[in-house]
């Protein structure tokens, strides 16, 4: 047997090897979709503690939500179930499930034929079903899908009936996101409506501004920039605005009392707060260097001996060797701009500790008290979950000894996590403790993990500067 020939074999015998474990790999994930299937029908809140089994697969499986959704998906349509009542839940391509059971279709031609029978009627479904697995055999998904489609002309030439309802409410969509680069960008959809309204607002204030200095050269962009930061003042500042987690909107500011005076001057005792400037503290005044304050409306300052600051948001990084500031959750901006925005803000002192965790804060009582409040977002910077991207804006205080159990509303017993997880640990088989560097971890149930390893969530950024 020439050379030729021997590669040959092997050729074949690698690809019969891939196929033999492709076939393996299916039926086995058409099992776990059946037993998927099986847990909701039991009951995945009574079984787990967890309010859907999407949630239960997402952690066993280390994958993203959308992706345990789309499998739980595929196995309900599958996969013939039982409502908790005992009343029977039809599969809606159960022959597809046979054969998906036994390895012989990928998960592009299941989702073919399923997103096929789907749009048919009971009556046609099974004899569909059954034409697309036969033609299936010989035909990649793509094939498939386009025999899918004449099905579905043929029987039902006319489509869905259009809906000529008048829809309820404008459409209007908006998402705007933080970029790696420190800036943030804007996407948004509106009815025609709102569309001339903005429009004429950021007219208004988008007009060139002639001085004394010489006439105005920023770009069309760069005045309707401008117009935007100026109409997001305008909201801020209206006494209209509703009410946020018990306070007015705001965003936190973090920045070293060191450089929140530097440029000033002052390298001793802080001055008294100028007009329309407040010091919240034990005593009325600032803290004493090497501690952190807190800019109130604008936000919460730190006191740190490390000579740096954080405050974020504007999308610009300071300069080398300049003082930072933390602003919100993500960004930053340099101490300079921190101290133009303390002009005009509530200054609230924070304490930190040699780790830059924050210390107690508040009076003991159930509820977290505002200066509490603020002491979790900085140490915290959002959802303490591992995994969890909710900002400090979406979440509440939990208390890790429950407060009928005699567990005090302080700091070292609280963690700052979102509604969904808050409620998830209270039901299912996580704990979570305060570590012995003053941060929150988590141990998850044993059938997640038997050996029970702490979990941290290292998505939120830490503040940006050490004590």
């Amino acid at each position: 047997m020439d050379s030729e020939t021997v590669w040959k074999a092997d050729a074949v015998a690698l690809a019969d090897r891939v196929s033999a474990l492709l076939t393996v790999v299916r039926s086995a994930e058409a099992e776990i979709g059946s037993l998927l299937v099986e847990i909701e029908s039991r009951g995945v809140m009574e079984l787990f503690g967890y309010r859907s089994v999407a949630r239960l697969f997402e952690h066993l499986a280390d994958i993203p939500k959308p992706a345990a959704e789309a499998v739980v998906k595929r196995a309900r349509a599958l996969t013939p179930a039982c409502n908790l009542d005992g009343s029977p839940i039809p599969a809606v391509a159960p022959v597809t499930g046979v054969a998906a059971a036994d390895g012989r279709l990928s998960t592009p031609m299941i989702d073919t034929i399923v997103g096929v029978v789907t749009q048919l009627s009971p009556e046609h479904r099974d004899e569909a079903e059954q034409h697309l697995l036969t033609f299936a055999e010989d035909a990649g998904h793509k094939q498939v899908a386009a025999l899918g489609a004449r099905i579905v002309a043929h029987l039902d030439p006319d489509g869905a009936e259009p809906d000529e309802a008048e829809p309820a409410t404008p459409s209007r969509e908006l998402s705007l996101r933080r970029k790696r680069t420190g800036f943030w960008e804007l996407n948004g959809r509106f009815d025609d409506e709102t569309g001339a309204r903005a429009s004429a607002l950021l007219d208004s204030l988008a007009q060139r501004r002639t001085t004394d200095e010489g006439p105005d050269l920023r770009s069309p962009q760069e005045r309707y920039g401008d117009a935007f930061s100026d109409a997001i003042d305008l909201a801020f500042n209206s006494p209209d605005l509703p009410m946020q987690a018990g306070e007015r909107a705001h965003v936190m500011i973090a920045v070293s009392l060191a450089d929140l005076k530097s440029g000033t001057g002052d390298t001793g005792t802080p001055p008294e707060p100028a007009v329309g400037q407040h010091a919240l503290g034990s005593a009325g005044t600032m803290p004493k260097t090497g501690g952190w304050s807190t800019l109130g409306d604008l936000g919460a300052v730190p006191k740190a001996s490390g000579g740096r600051s954080a405050l974020g948001g504007t999308g610009t990084m300071p300069k080398a060797g300049a003082g930072r500031a933390a602003l919100g959750d993500l960004g930053t901006i340099s101490a300079a701009e921190a101290r133009i925005h303390a002009c005009d803000c509530m200054l609230i002192p924070a304490v930190l500790g040699t780790k830059s965790e924050p210390l107690d804060i508040g009076r003991q009582r159930r509820l977290v008290s505002t200066p509490l409040r603020r002491a979790l977002y900085l140490r915290d910077r959002g959802c303490a979950f591992p995994g969890c991207h909710r900002p400090p804006r979406h979440c509440q205080g939990h208390h890790i000894r429950h407060w009928a159990d005699g567990g005090p509303t302080e700091l070292g017993n609280l963690v700052l996590m979102c509604a969904h997880h808050h409620r998830l640990l209270h039901r299912s088989g996580w704990q979570v403790r305060i570590a012995a560097d003053g941060l929150p971890e988590f141990l998850p149930p044993a059938f997640l993990d038997k050996r029970r390893r702490p979990r941290r969530n290292n998505l939120h950024q830490p503040l940006p500067f050490a004590a």
